[in-house]
């Protein structure tokens, strides 16, 4: 017998569009007119479709990345030039599940994936990442304050969000080692000023 598991569902969830395995492999190319700086380091800037860039690195790199930090958009309703930013609410859920489970995979034992987002998709994203990382592999929630709560922005006549969210998720919390940074600068500014 199987056991149950509590988990989000939407429409066109099981897709096999958004299916990790019918995603069609690629193979990443070095450009040389777009190359600089030391070339026997590891680090890569990959332009293109992340979904197809993730699967690329898979073969190389499963199982070997020790931190990924996230900026997805946000799904404000918002124009950008590059992507869309305002897409039906299911569509994102099915876009960035594929992505978190590539994430997962490339991920090491130890490894940490950090997810920055604000309050239009925090708590969607938070119950999916359970559900692709686990719920016991939840570390934290970090709040970034974006904008002062008294400014002008604050009076407009909708509900105003002072924060963006990070996201900290392990693939085996148990391996996952995080170091306390505690930072003095806000105590400093008041005692100083």
């Amino acid at each position: 017998m199987s056991k149950q598991k509590l988990e989000l569902t939407w429409i066109g969830k099981n897709n096999p569009e958004y299916d990790i395995a019918n995603i069609e492999p690629r193979i990443l190319e070095e450009n040389p007119d777009l190359s600089y700086g030391d070339q026997n380091t590891e680090n890569m800037i990959i332009h293109g479709d992340n979904l197809l860039a993730l699967k690329a690195l898979l073969p190389e790199y499963e199982g070997k990345i020790k931190c990924i930090y996230i900026d997805p958009p946000f799904n404000t309703g918002a124009a950008f030039e590059h992507y869309d930013d305002c897409v039906e609410h299911s569509t994102w859920l099915s876009l960035m599940k594929t992505r978190f489970e590539l994430l997962f995979l490339l991920l090491d034992k130890s490894g940490i994936l950090l997810l920055h987002l604000d309050d239009e998709e925090i708590a969607y994203a938070r119950v999916l990442l359970d559900e692709v990382f686990g719920r016991n592999n939840y570390l934290n929630t970090i709040s970034l304050s974006t904008n002062d709560p008294s400014g002008f922005k604050a009076t407009a006549s909708t509900i105003f969000s002072t924060a963006n969210y990070i996201l900290m998720y392990s693939k085996d919390k148990p391996s996952s080692k995080i170091n306390k940074i505690i930072t003095l600068l806000k105590i400093k500014q008041r005692i100083f000023s």
